[in-house]
């Protein structure tokens, strides 16, 4: 699904913001990202979502060369990438409904179906009775979830979320990385970016870690623990 090969990234003539980058990722993975501000999470998260192409090294997604896709390849790509962004990106002069249909009437599905899957999804996320209201209308945790609906509504083969729990309350975020882990189950790749460890340490994830533009991985302290009870017992 993805394989990144000793890739750096720089904006310009300055330091590279991440440096020696290697990550293999099977399909229907889930990973965490985390890392201090300024580590370089949202640089890796705009190469995931194909925002750029790395300065150098070898990045591959859905078995294809990254670097050597025009911009109408990396386009149609794009449309198998469900993106969380932090400030939403909503169409503010559409309702909530249609900003959730949008990538479904993209995709050329017939109007019943959407309506079907779009208010399911709503009303599955505690925003079905706010359907025809604009974004501009709603608070910042009710835009989050929307945003959250249209980046799931077409199953996509990647997930990536940037802080996606980040204006919400507890019930409502754990409700909603359940979600995201039923679709990894589903077989979908699933990227969050948390700064949220405790609602991390309730899912048995691995945890890819950015210090100072270098990545590593870790598993969950629940998991090992777990683990080596299994052993002592």
């Amino acid at each position: 699904m993805i394989k990144f090969e000793h890739v750096g990234l720089r904006y310009g003539i300055g330091p590279e913001v991440l440096s020696d980058i290697n990550l293999t990722l099977e399909p229907g993975a889930f990973r965490f990202l985390s890392g201090a501000s300024g580590a370089g999470k949202t640089s890796l998260m705009s190469l995931l979502y194909l925002g750029r192409k790395p300065t150098r090294g070898l990045m591959t997604i859905f078995g294809k060369n990254v670097g050597q896709q025009s911009r109408k390849q990396l386009s149609l790509m794009r449309q198998n990438i469900g993106v969380v962004f932090q400030d939403y990106r909503l169409l503010n002069h559409m309702s909530a409904f249609d900003n959730v249909a949008l990538p479904l009437r993209i995709q050329g599905q017939s109007e019943v179906e959407i309506k079907k899957n779009v208010e399911e999804l709503l009303d599955w996320v505690d925003l079905g009775e706010y359907k025809n209201a604009l974004p501009s209308t709603l608070s910042g945790g009710q835009q989050q979830r929307i945003s959250i609906a249209r980046a799931v509504i077409t199953r996509p083969r990647l997930l990536l979320a940037d802080e996606p729990t980040g204006n919400l309350d507890d019930n409502i975020g754990f409700r909603l990385m359940t979600l995201f882990d039923q679709l990894h189950k589903m077989g979908t790749t699933v990227i969050i970016a948390s700064h949220n460890v405790a609602l991390m340490d309730k899912f048995d994830h691995d945890r890819l870690i950015l210090d100072k533009g270098k990545l590593s991985v870790h598993q969950p302290t629940s998991w090992i623990a777990e683990k080596m009870s299994g052993i002592f017992h």
